[in-house]
């Protein structure tokens, strides 16, 4: 089965140890080792390096006097070193900027690239579940950060994901179709997407997507890969798909404006003029858009 290659930020490393999460005095023995580092993120950045090659500045756990309550136990690699995320506001520390996972998570080397997506989704479902949806009261995390307990009536909430397609439609002749968003700057253009709804099945979604926002019956719907997007919660799941022959574009105005077809030269003139801008590197939209080109293409509207 086909499958893509290298996705900005599905190369995470670390062993996630989801098994020990619940075991207290093995977390505090992590913590406390002085292997242990400690990734600060607040808003959804960190701070990181960027003279040479672009790292996360990462802190010994003894730098926080007292544990934070919202501390995440991100895995340990291969030598047994430990990594937390924790929440709070960035220190200054001289050397480093505080950058958003947008912005470097294609720059960032596995382990960073993996911290940093796995923490930053965190934060995010930290942020907006604060209170227990059974009765209201606050919640408290357990499970080193990724389980939410109630402590009024018990219950426990866990990390919401939300899954999300993104095809790259081909039509009869091999044209690949770009569309821009209503909302988005001229000349920023990607493939389509959108949200998987109850009881549907991924294919399914792909089909009904294509059909609402442009008005094409696909078929041959492929899986690719799929690559975690926290900006706040998505996952999102890569496919090529085919436009059945002889049909038209028809576009859903409040979702999509100015939808074409390319073909290879078309898209490396329009992409090399600038008259088109693609999706930055970090986007599975690019690697699914030069999977279908076969090799890198210039120009971006991001990362």
């Amino acid at each position: 089965m086909d499958t893509l290659g290298w996705l900005a930020l599905s190369r995470g490393v670390l062993d996630r140890v989801a098994e020990r999460r619940r075991d207290e005095e093995w977390v505090e023995e992590l913590w406390t080792d002085p292997r242990t580092r400690v990734l600060p993120v607040h808003e959804g950045r960190a701070l990181v390096r960027l003279d040479g090659t672009p790292e996360l500045h990462l802190l010994p756990s003894d730098r926080f006097p007292t544990p934070p309550q919202d501390r995440l136990l991100l895995g340990v690699d291969d030598e047994g070193t430990g990594y937390f995320a924790a929440f709070g506001p960035l220190p200054l520390i001289e050397g480093t900027e505080r950058a958003q996972l947008r912005r470097v998570g294609a720059l960032l080397s596995d382990r960073d690239s993996g911290l940093l997506t796995h923490a930053v989704a965190l934060y995010n479902w930290h942020a907006t579940h604060r209170y227990c949806p059974r009765c209201g009261e606050p919640t408290q995390p357990v499970a080193a950060g990724h389980v939410r307990a109630c402590p009024a009536c018990g219950a426990e909430q866990f990390p919401r994901v939300d899954p999300a397609v993104i095809m790259l439609v081909r039509d009869a002749d091999d044209r690949l179709l770009l569309a821009r968003h209503p909302e988005w700057p001229e000349r920023r253009v990607s493939i389509l997407a959108g949200f998987v709804e109850p009881g549907e099945s991924l294919e399914q979604a792909v089909i009904r997507e294509v059909r609402e926002e442009v008005g094409l019956v696909v078929g041959d719907v492929r899986y690719l890969g799929s690559q975690p997007w926290p900006l706040p919660q998505s996952l999102m799941l890569g496919f090529f798909c085919q436009a059945e022959p002889d049909q038209e574009l028809h576009e859903d105005e409040e979702e999509i404006t100015d939808a074409r077809w390319y073909d290879r030269d078309e898209l490396q003139a329009a992409a090399t003029a600038g008259d088109i801008l693609l999706p930055g590197k970090i986007s599975i939209a690019r690697q699914l858009i030069e999977r279908w080109y076969g090799g890198p293409l210039p120009g971006s509207w991001g990362l």
